[in-house]
């Protein structure tokens, strides 16, 4: 059995796609490496309206104003819960903003091309993981040893330092699964929202598992970010239950229009404009005999 059978890929649009996640994977990591911990948050936050303002201005996608307003409750809740220390400096900056970029570019590919090939997350990862991989193989060893002056091949890579990155490498593949999958069936702005609810939950099992220090500014931060994520949820369920009643709506009226003429031409008349009925030559079995 094939792997594809639904319309074939275009192999530049799946070049290019696996290539920018590739780079906007790397971008991430740099951005971590070189910014304090609460300017990388601030970074993730920025992905959210950046992806609502390249989807509107681009693909013409309407956000009403109650998803605007969840969104903002999630990303002020977040960003008190998460934000702390905000060290600037040029390069961390500039790394930023490319990964902000990318990043939303990468995730508004993952769900057109998904919805435009009519393929699934499984087959669509399967045709772009070569060309991540190849990407991140290339670019990452040099740019680490430029930025770090350390060689990644150096590195004495013991048994037990390879199984952890097998480990990781599985890992991966499996965040890069899930990713698809949600974006593909979603929206990358419904992605987005689950991450920022994964950091929640993160921050939350780290104090009640591993009794990390937790004050009442993440306490409140959470509950609502908690608070916008419901209020999304809410209203993203309102909406598509509206256009389910609009387009169920329509289809009794199209189904009605489309029988009309089928029917008047099984009676041997048609419809001309202004409302004329015109009488259509009917077949005459007994003539024909006659004949």
């Amino acid at each position: 059995m094939k792997l594809f059978e639904h319309k074939p890929f275009d192999p530049r649009a799946v070049m290019g796609f696996g290539i920018l996640n590739g780079i906007s994977i790397g971008l991430l990591n740099l951005s971590l490496g070189f910014n304090s911990v609460g300017f990388y948050q601030m970074t993730k936050l920025a992905i959210i309206p950046c992806t609502v303002l390249l989807e509107t201005l681009f693909f013409r996608k309407r956000f009403s104003r109650s998803i605007q307003l969840s969104l903002l409750v999630l990303l002020f809740g977040v960003g008190i819960a998460t934000v702390t220390d905000l060290q600037l400096n040029m390069l961390g900056s500039v790394l930023s903003l490319l990964a902000i970029f990318t990043t939303c570019i990468a995730q508004i590919m993952t769900n057109t091309i998904q919805k435009r090939f009519k393929v699934s997350s499984t087959q669509l990862l399967y045709q772009s993981s070569p060309y991540q991989a190849l990407t991140l193989f290339i670019i990452g060893p040099f740019l680490d040893g430029l930025l770090t002056n350390q060689n990644v091949f150096a590195f004495n890579y013991t048994p037990q330092v390879l199984v952890f990155i097998v480990l990781s490498c599985l890992i991966s593949v499996s965040v890069n699964f899930s990713t698809f999958l949600v974006i593909g069936k979603t929206s990358p702005v419904t992605y987005q929202v689950l991450g920022h609810l994964k950091t929640c939950l993160v921050l939350a099992f780290g104090y009640v598992l591993l009794h990390d220090p937790f004050s009442w500014r993440n306490i409140l931060g959470i509950l609502i970010a908690v608070v916008g994520m419901i209020l999304y949820s809410y209203f993203c369920l309102i909406e598509n239950q509206q256009k389910a009643a609009e387009a169920s709506a329509q289809l009794p009226q199209v189904k009605e229009t489309e029988s009309d003429p089928l029917l008047n031409v099984e009676n041997g008349t048609s419809i001309a404009d202004g409302g004329v009925v015109l009488k259509a030559p009917v077949w005459s079995s007994n003539k024909d005999l006659e004949a």
